[in-house]
């Protein structure tokens, strides 16, 4: 009897924790993304959890949108992410192949951006210098550059 018992108690508290964990990652982050030039192609963001995976570029999600509600370069969007610090780039893929272009100098040839993190020199940012704490800030806003 204390073996049914103590089993019932271990699913039930095993069950609170899945119910916990996946309502955690349920929150929604708002992303104000400014600065679009065209209404061609779609917006890429990558999340990464940590220095290693942007180095790498290893996202630990990513999500793409169109930009049916874009208004004067304009498009804000949602994402399920979890609570805690990421860092979030942008890929304004106006030719909708899935990756940067780049001209024969290596620059980029669309648009790109980092999350609160405006890139004013020609120097690609470290994970430090574009991360944010969402537990804190769950909005986030990106400024689309162009070269």
């Amino acid at each position: 009897m204390k073996n049914k018992l103590l089993l019932g108690i271990h699913l039930t508290v095993g069950l609170l924790l899945i119910i916990l964990s996946s309502a955690m990652q349920l929150k929604e982050t708002e992303v104000n993304i400014t600065g679009i030039r065209s209404p061609k192609g779609n917006i890429i963001l990558n999340v990464f959890k940590d220095n290693a995976g942007y180095d790498n570029e290893k996202p630990y999600k990513k999500f793409t949108f169109d930009k049916k509600a874009m208004v004067d370069g304009t498009l804000t969007v949602t994402c399920k992410i979890g609570e805690g610090v990421y860092g979030i780039t942008l890929l304004d893929d106006e030719n909708g192949n899935g990756k940067i272009d780049r001209n024969f100098i290596r620059m980029p040839k669309e648009g790109f951006g980092f999350s609160n993190f405006f890139m004013e020199k020609l120097k690609k940012p470290a994970f430090d210098d574009f991360k944010v704490d969402l537990t804190i800030h769950p909005k986030v806003g990106i400024k689309v550059k162009y070269m």
